[in-house]
């Protein structure tokens, strides 16, 4: 496909050339940006062939490479528009597929009859060392109770029943896993404040706890919250915030903001294929609700080649980042989602339509967690095209998986 055809001399603006790809993996579909094209720059030659992007100005030219997982479908290019501010815009039929390993969750690698060592996320302390579990299950959903009486013809036989695990015991839940105390010894890499303690991962005094009777488990290194001792006796640590290998390997260092995205994006994924469930309000152990999220689809494959335009790993507050120039084009599995910030009660009215709604899942994280899922999300945000980052109020987001 050529087109903006001339002989006009190039400046320095071909080389901030980006690239931006959003495919759907169900249809096949995917829709092309090319951005920092500029109106002042034209004319000029762009070639799509299925691999590769060429953009030609008198003898100059650039070349936008696609990751080998990606074919674009040149005859089916169609809603070829241009958008100030954003760039070149494009829809393309795109055959693309993509097999890679995804960031193990706590509930992906533990295993009964196997040793696994549970560490710190953020700094990789030792918080249980070689864990043999007897028995891993699946804890069932929230209101399986009320389903019983639903479907029972006499008193619920199970009304007074809590699922509590024995020792050599784990329950999964959806974003956090139960063990018995006896399973944690007195050389383990984490603490219990009790609950007249601040949480420490809280910043927010005038917020109300929702678990007053609880006591906090931290790790002893960096006063991360962990988790949380329940009114039974039972430990409660969350997924976003332990990485569990076996026993025989070394901690796998994985940059923070990566492993949060990964952890809450698969839980989402897992909950609204589950239980049909899209919307969630994401809510902090100090009682504050942070974030409401709609999912809106969870089969997307980003491919971005940035140039001079920020993305979510250009910011350093989470972890280190290389320049983005120079990083090539590559491919990622996504979810894409609408979200609305709940902090210092904005959006309160939402919130309050949401609360009331059946169809809505709460999410519980630690409260520094939650901010840093804000942060990744509002990065995300900036990073899109301008034309992209809102939809019917909404900001729009991607989770890379």
């Amino acid at each position: 496909m050529g087109s903006f055809l001339g002989q006009n001399p190039i400046f320095s603006w071909l080389a901030l050339m980006a690239l931006f790809l959003e495919v759907r993996q169900r249809t096949q579909t995917g829709l092309l940006i090319i951005r920092e094209l500029k109106l002042e720059s034209w004319p000029v030659d762009i070639t799509v062939m299925p691999s590769l992007i060429e953009l030609k100005t008198g003898e100059d030219c650039k070349a936008l490479k696609l990751p080998q997982e990606v074919k674009l479908v040149p005859s089916s290019c169609r809603g070829l528009q241009y958008v100030p501010g954003d760039g070149l815009h494009m829809r393309f039929l795109v055959q693309a597929s993509l097999n890679t390993e995804m960031l193990p969750t706590v509930g992906d690698s533990l295993k009964s009859k196997k040793r696994f060592t549970f560490y710190c996320q953020t700094c990789g302390e030792s918080i249980i060392s070689d864990q043999t579990f007897l028995r891993v299950l699946s804890l069932p959903s929230e209101n399986w109770s009320d389903l019983v009486d639903e479907w029972c013809c006499h008193p619920n036989p199970f009304n007074e029943s809590v699922f509590h695990p024995q020792k050599n015991d784990c329950f999964l839940g959806h974003n956090y896993f139960l063990i018995n105390p006896g399973n944690e010894s007195p050389e383990s890499g984490f603490q219990i404040c009790h609950s007249e303690s601040q949480d420490p991962s809280s910043k927010n005094s005038g917020s109300a706890s929702n678990s007053e009777a609880n006591s906090r488990v931290i790790c002893k290194r960096c006063r991360t919250l962990l988790g949380e001792v329940m009114p039974s006796g039972v430990t409660k640590y969350y997924f976003t915030e332990l990485l569990v290998q076996p026993s025989e390997d070394c901690f796998n260092t994985i940059p923070r903001s990566l492993f949060i995205q990964s952890a809450v994006a698969r839980c989402l994924v897992e909950l609204s294929s589950s239980r049909s469930t899209f919307r969630f309000s994401i809510e902090g152990t100090d009682g504050a609700v942070y974030i409401l999220i709609w999912l809106l689809n969870s089969d997307t494959l980003l491919v971005e080649s940035l140039g001079n335009i920020a993305s979510s790993e250009d910011f350093t507050l989470l972890e280190h980042a290389m320049p983005s120039d120079s990083r090539p084009s590559k491919i990622q599995k996504a979810i894409k989602l609408l979200y609305h910030p709940c902090i210092k009660s904005r959006n309160k009215d939402l919130y309050d339509t949401w609360r009331n709604d059946t169809g809505v899942h709460p999410l519980r994280f630690p409260s520094k967690t939650c901010l840093d899922l804000l942060l990744i999300l509002s990065q995300s945000t900036a990073s899109l095209p301008p034309s992209l980052q809102w939809m019917n109020s909404f900001q729009v987001a991607f989770l890379k998986m």
